[in-house]
């Protein structure tokens, strides 16, 4: 690498939100696809490799106890349903949380947290236990699986309650007033369909204080490319460099976003 990729290098790692490390700014969405699928070349690593989505449980060290998180995966032969099993995106972003509190660069002790498609729970109940106030969100009929596992393994820490949330509805006054500190998501671009609602909602939710976490698998360059084009009109988005995550969990196959709303400046 010459010289002058270096300084550009150096100028795209910028602080977004409350996430308290410099990390890469996405510029170009084109070029975020082409580095994606050219430097991890996801294809080539194994799928769910941290996950068994047949088993009826998944369990995991986090936070000082074992959670143990139910899993549907009868229900993953209806159409449209892929929130009844865990992803390596969830298990990746909930292990995250905790190496990032550890590390000292999050800090989520009484923040308020809005977790959006939440399936399982995972993400939320680490974030409960890290001490944050989170509000589980999914559509209706997600509920009922979504409750168990919160009931199940949030015996400590911060609170945890479960709610419906469709993207692109109005959203009900106590998710927004105040608005959370962080919005948390795993696997939710998925489909050029969803990424307008997601993107709306997101839109609601998000104070300029807010600070947004996505991960997801990368499945569809093109879903992925359009969800960055149309949130780089409201949000400034970075990529976090997998260094930055806990090395026991990675995946070549998982990309992992921060996004914070842009100021007057852009910036």
């Amino acid at each position: 690498m010459d010289g002058n990729s270096e300084s550009e290098e150096e100028e795209q790692l910028v602080e977004v939100g409350s996430f308290g490390v410099p990390i890469r700014l996405v510029r170009d969405p084109a070029e975020e696809i082409m580095l994606l699928w050219g430097l991890q070349q996801p294809t080539l690593s194994k799928q769910n490799a941290l996950v068994g989505q047949s088993s009826l449980q998944l369990n995991l060290e986090a936070c000082g106890q074992r959670l143990s998180i139910t899993q549907s995966p009868s229900s993953m032969g209806t159409p449209g349903v892929t929130g009844a099993v865990m992803w390596d995106s969830g298990v990746i972003l909930a292990k995250f949380l905790e190496h990032a509190v550890d590390s000292g660069y999050l800090l989520l002790q009484s923040k308020k947290i809005v977790e959006l498609g939440s399936g399982c729970g995972l993400v939320g109940c680490v974030a409960a236990l890290l001490g944050a106030q989170v509000i589980l969100t999914d559509l209706p009929d997600r509920l009922r699986l979504l409750r168990k596992n919160v009931e199940a393994n949030v015996i400590a820490g911060g609170s945890a309650s479960v709610r419906e949330l469709i993207w692109g509805d109005d959203l009900d006054a106590d998710l927004i007033d105040p608005q959370p500190d962080y919005v948390l998501a795993s696997d939710v671009i998925y489909s050029e369909g969803a990424v307008a609602d997601l993107l709306e909602t997101l839109e609601q939710l998000c104070g300029m204080q807010t600070t947004v976490i996505l991960t997801g698998e990368l499945r569809n360059d093109v879903v992925l490319e359009y969800f960055l084009e149309l949130a780089m009109n409201e949000f400034v988005v970075g990529r976090v460099y997998q260094e930055q995550w806990d090395p026991d969990y990675c995946s070549s196959r998982v990309v992992m976003l921060v996004l914070g709303k842009k100021t007057e400046t852009g910036i």
